[in-house]
């Protein structure tokens, strides 16, 4: 098998984490109703039901950092097959609504594990030349997930009434995940170590072993020095990443994380069908909408990975930040307003606002097309990138876990922006857009066709390969 085929083949291996991923966090959309008429909870209940996976996400990254630099990377990607495994079990048993949660917080922190663990894998054995498109696949893998989601939601909810839904399929929603959970769970204990992580800690013939299978005959060489040369120092800690000189990269990892979130990609993901609705389009097919909206992400991404190496890191996030804040500024002028606030109807032209039902929906999946070709994927390229070898996992758990949080805040609080603003709460998301780009523009490199030790010198100081 040639090096270039072997090292996608484990990449594919390593991105079902992400399609886990995405089928976890997706679900619950197609579960609420049934779950609220089923547990007779509140809505703050069942938002807590929703939430708690965020929380776990959390959690999930911070014990990832420590856990993938301690044992491994292919050590992570098996412990979240594991916790994926029990979240699905434990979901479609749960006897209480206490279960339930508690099986939302264990898939959430194997969703915390897989978001790390999964692209830091794929950038440590991909070469640099395709790097940046191997790491986004990633992010196809997280949509293909969500897309699996939406699908089998649907199809759970033909195959009985309400009733029945409100007892047992919801229940069938979250089983689904156990078949490739186990897929993934079963595959991730053939796929070999990290070549970086193998030498991190003294392995170093099986290190070499495996670069002459991921690496051409006239880098691998090449390559397995530069990983010894920014080795040869003691274990590194994560304080180095704050050292004068070192500190403006690691900070702007963290604030790039925001930005994932605050640009608002989980206004659409977890409020589509109340975005649809206004729109006059979800009574017909709310589970249609989500599919066409995931689909769309799938194509955008797509876009991206086969851009990412050619054009790099920059363009794509400079241009897809402006194609998003345009988007959501098209969406907070069209999005349907009582007549106390119909203001920005009234400078629009007649055939928008007879027709901004159609336009709204068109805006929203311009804004995840974006979104995906740029923010979606490329942070998780960029963040996989930029950290020292001897310290990469936790160092990318500092920035992570601040997009955790954001995605939290996000989803937390975004009725309430949307029942106090309306849809001005758009014209917000499109403002964080902005400065999104300006950020990107100011503080972010471009390390596209670079190793990964070439970077780690040029941020932290240590020697490496150009």
């Amino acid at each position: 098998m040639s090096p270039t085929l072997y090292v996608i083949l484990l990449a594919f291996v390593a991105g079902m984490g992400g399609l886990l991923f995405g089928y976890e966090t997706a679900v619950i959309s197609g579960t609420t109703e049934a779950l609220q008429a089923h547990f007779q909870i509140t809505d703050l209940q069942l938002g807590w039901v929703a939430a708690s996976a965020l929380a776990g996400c959390v959690a999930g990254v911070l014990v990832a950092g420590w856990f993938a630099d301690r044992f491994g990377r292919k050590a992570g990607m098996i412990v979240s097959g594991v916790l994926f495994a029990l979240a699905s079990i434990g979901a479609a048993v749960a006897p209480n609504v206490d279960v339930l949660i508690a099986a939302r917080l264990i898939g959430g922190v194997g969703v915390g594990i897989a978001s790390m663990v999964t692209p830091l894998y794929i950038a440590e054995i991909s070469p640099p030349a395709v790097r940046g498109g191997l790491v986004s696949l990633n992010q196809i893998a997280i949509v293909t997930g969500m897309l699996f989601a939406y699908l089998m939601n649907r199809s759970i909810v033909g195959w009985g009434d309400q009733a029945w839904m409100n007892v047992s399929g919801w229940r069938w929603m979250f089983g689904m995940m156990l078949a490739p959970s186990a897929i993934f769970l079963l595959l991730s204990l053939f796929v070999p170590e990290s070549p970086r992580w193998l030498a991190q800690r003294g392995f170093l013939d099986r290190a070499r072993d495996l670069i002459n299978r991921i690496a051409t005959p006239d880098r691998s060489k090449e390559a397995f020095d530069a990983i010894i040369t920014s080795l040869a120092e003691a274990e590194g800690t994560v304080g180095e990443l704050f050292r004068p000189g070192a500190r403006g990269i690691t900070f702007m990892s963290m604030v790039l994380a925001l930005f994932q979130a605050f640009t608002g990609i989980n206004i659409v993901m977890y409020y589509a069908p109340r975005i649809f609705l206004k729109a006059g389009l979800a009574a017909s097919d709310a589970y249609g909408h989500s599919i066409l909206i995931a689909l769309v992400m799938i194509a955008a991404t797509a876009v991206s990975l086969v851009l990412v190496d050619r054009v790099g890191r920059r363009p794509i996030i400079l241009t897809a930040s402006a194609g998003m804040g345009i988007s959501l500024l098209l969406m907070g002028l069209v999005y349907p307003r009582g007549d106390e606030a119909a203001a920005p109807l009234s400078i629009l032209p007649a055939w928008v606002v007879a027709h901004q039902g159609m336009i709204l929906l068109l805006c929203t999946l311009s804004y995840v097309s974006w979104f995906s070709m740029g923010m979606g994927g490329i942070y998780w390229v960029v963040v996989s990138e930029i950290f020292p070898n001897r310290i990469r996992g936790r160092a990318m758990a500092l920035s992570v876990v601040f997009l955790w949080i954001g995605n939290f805040l996000v989803t937390q609080y975004y009725p309430v922006m949307l029942s106090r603003l309306g849809g001005d709460s758009f014209f917000v998301f499109a403002a964080a857009c902005l400065a999104c780009l300006v950020f990107v523009a100011a503080c972010v490199p471009e390390t596209k066709g670079r190793s990964l030790e070439s970077i780690e010198a040029e941020f932290f100081g240590h020697p490496g390969s150009a």
